[in-house]
């Protein structure tokens, strides 16, 4: 999916809020946020482990996490770009 096809797609789910997030390579301990994301890597990989589940996501994957999920990310050695809704 481009990145035009993945806002019209967020906006027809009721996304309003979309940002642009580059990453170093590195690690972020687990933690929540207050809203709900939805992202289209752009460039690079990041792992999210949600309790035990570890995914790698890479360029053209879309990783989707509820609003106060406990995660914990892990960026690759390029770091990572992506493109994520907001709600």
């Amino acid at each position: 999916m481009n990145r035009d096809a993945f806002e019209n797609a967020l906006t027809a789910e009721g996304f309003t809020e979309f940002v642009l997030v580059t990453r170093e390579a590195g690690e972020l301990e687990e933690h929540t946020h207050p809203f709900e994301a939805k992202a289209l890597i752009l460039a690079g990989e990041i792992t999210i482990r949600v309790g035990n589940d570890e995914r790698i996501f890479q360029p053209g994957d879309i990783f989707h996490l509820g609003a106060n999920a406990p995660h914990a990310e892990r960026y690759g050695p390029q770091g990572v770009q992506y493109l994520v809704g907001r709600r």
